[in-house]
């Protein structure tokens, strides 16, 4: 007779079952890569300490055991802040060149324009740090840490609208439903802390609000991969965590019990019928009350020193601000979070260039570059990689009633733009890559953004090739079926 449990198993839990059993017999000989893998990456390997990694996914020895994304969402300027063109302030009015343009996608917005007149920086350029990089005068603070970063002048995206450039560059699709890069990470290396989720994320927004891009749940989401290793979000008001807090009458004693009685509940589930989604379930009930005693601590910056947030700048005492949340992205890191991405938008600048760009500048610099300096100074920096960019750069043409200061800006363009990258084993001090004189299109060392995602696992010690999920009958990974490691960018 067939037991009745077995009745209710779908096809997917029959497999999963019966691919549970086929791997304990193999899992005795996997419990000395993983002590070795432990030491290497931070993994947490005590028992309940978090997610556990890999086997033997480890390829090389990693550089970097934590990542820090600074996502700057709306796209800012490489025009106006990086990439450095003398000889567009003579060009300033003159038509942008057929040979220029030819090839390169533009939005909706600006393909139909009759005229494309160069419009040069806004804002003078200076060389900065001993490696002599020129950067924009908006951007001091950067300029002071110039040489712990390695700016790439030559990345590129398919993507010329928001949300899919948003989309491929964090899940390596421009279709939602891939799972996110610090998923991927997570996944891979598992989790350094028990009391802390692996992949954390924080969103802020120009205090004016003048960017109308929306930060969607799927740039941290785990797609196809157990939902266990989904970004968790902080938000700046109420609970930092939503439901962290026990409802009136509930101790921690009470929920205590109450979580171990569904804890053996759904551990006879997850044996009956080997679903993953059970033992997400299981997972983060635990890591949710313990969460209930870490958050609290880790969100209490009152003891932070004077001078540390003094270092960030005045807004990092509002909460929900950029500068509150590098902070937090320090603490998150420094007590074993493995991914971290901050998103903060307004950097899309289409008809008022002239005076929101420099306001974007002055609340991101400062946070961003204090992060850099602040992990230094505690010996992080070196095993931690910090991003900072966009999802694509900005035409050199302008878009706009020229004459008018809130009436032009910039349009998308994804044939080239700047990002810049620190610590984790990557080159300080280095420019790489070149673009044509008029920052329109790559002329040296392209990066796509596939590239920069197996760089930043390769730093991680992993083999882009080889992090893969087997999903609908085929074997996915971040990198798609594209990607080469940059070695020019590795210290």
């Amino acid at each position: 007779m067939i037991p009745k449990k077995a009745i209710h198993l779908s096809r997917r839990q029959f497999f999963g079952r019966a691919a549970s059993g086929i791997g304990v017999a193999a899992l005795a000989s996997l419990l000395q890569q993983e002590e070795a893998f432990a030491s290497a990456t931070g993994a947490a390997k005590a028992p309940g300490a978090g997610l556990p990694p890999l086997p033997g996914i480890i390829s090389f020895p990693p550089k970097a055991k934590r990542v820090i994304v600074l996502w700057m969402g709306g796209a800012p300027s490489h025009v106006d802040l990086f990439d450095y063109k003398p000889g567009l302030a003579a060009r300033g009015g003159q038509e942008l060149p057929e040979s220029v343009r030819a090839g390169a996608r533009l939005s909706t917005m600006t393909s139909g324009q009759k005229s494309f007149p160069v419009l040069p920086p806004i804002k003078p350029f200076q060389r900065y740090g001993k490696s002599g990089v020129w950067l924009s005068t908006m951007l001091p603070h950067t300029g002071a840490i110039i040489d712990d970063l390695c700016l790439i002048k030559s990345m590129r995206t398919q993507a010329v609208n928001h949300a899919p450039g948003v989309t491929l560059f964090l899940t390596g699709s421009q279709t939602p439903g891939r799972p996110s890069m610090g998923a991927w990470a997570t996944y891979g290396l598992g989790s350094i802390t028990a009391d802390l989720p692996a992949f954390c994320v924080m969103t802020s927004t120009d205090v004016g609000k003048t960017c109308g891009q929306l930060f969607y749940d799927y740039y941290w989401g785990s797609g196809f991969l157990p939902s266990k290793y989904q970004g968790v979000r902080f938000r700046d008001q109420g609970d930092p965590v939503l439901y962290l807090s026990n409802p009136d009458g509930m101790s921690r004693s009470l929920r205590r019990g109450m979580l171990n009685d569904i804890d053996e509940l759904d551990k006879k589930r997850l044996a009956d019928f080997g679903d993953p989604e059970i033992e997400t379930r299981i997972t983060q009930y635990e890591m949710a009350y313990r969460m209930q005693a870490s958050v609290p601590e880790l969100v209490d910056i009152s003891k932070e020193k004077p001078e540390t947030l003094a270092m960030y700048g005045p807004d990092v005492h509002r909460a929900g601000s950029y500068a509150r949340n590098c902070l937090l992205a320090r603490r998150l890191v420094e007590r074993g979070v493995r991914f971290v991405q901050l998103m903060h938008s307004g950097w899309d600048q289409h008809t008022n260039l002239d005076t929101q760009l420099a306001i974007q500048c002055h609340d991101t610099d400062q946070p961003s570059a204090a992060l850099v300096t602040d992990l230094k100074q505690r010996g992080l920096l070196e095993d931690t990689i910090v991003l900072w960019g966009g999802e694509f750069g900005r035409t050199v043409f302008v878009q706009g009633d020229i004459t008018k200061p809130n009436g032009h800006g910039r349009d998308h363009l994804g044939s080239c733009y700047s990002m810049w990258i620190a610590g984790g084993g990557f080159k300080g001090g280095t420019v790489f890559g070149e673009t044509d004189e008029y920052c329109y299109n790559v002329a040296k060392d392209p990066v796509a953004a596939y590239d920069l995602q197996a760089t930043i696992l390769h730093q991680l010690g992993i083999d882009h090739t080889r992090l893969t999920y087997r999903y609908q009958g085929r074997d996915f990974r971040l990198t798609d079926v594209y990607g080469e490691v940059v070695k020019g960018l590795i210290a």
